[in-house]
């Protein structure tokens, strides 16, 4: 199983959201970077993605993006397979 990272806020239904999701697919562990709490991570993780919204999901090497993402990757089945390590 990949490692996955996500950078979150404490009151984020999306980043709970997504977290059911990646739970449901079998994901034991993740990294949750809290980015209200650490504000050089929210500035690290807006020159990474692009991106000022979380959640932002990190599967291996492969950012996601948000939690609309993850639910539009999983529908068109590619989740399980990046989760597994396919490319």
């Amino acid at each position: 199983m990949q490692h996955v990272k996500m950078y979150t806020t404490a009151v984020c239904p999306y980043c709970i959201r997504a977290k059911q999701i990646l739970k449901s697919k079998g994901v034991e562990a993740i990294e949750e970077v809290r980015i209200d709490m650490q504000p050089d991570e929210r500035m690290k993780m807006m020159e990474i993605t692009g991106r000022r919204t979380v959640p932002q999901i990190f599967i291996g090497d492969t950012h996601v993006g948000g939690c609309d993402d993850l639910i539009a990757l999983d529908g068109r089945g590619g989740l399980v397979p990046l989760l597994n390590g396919a490319a």
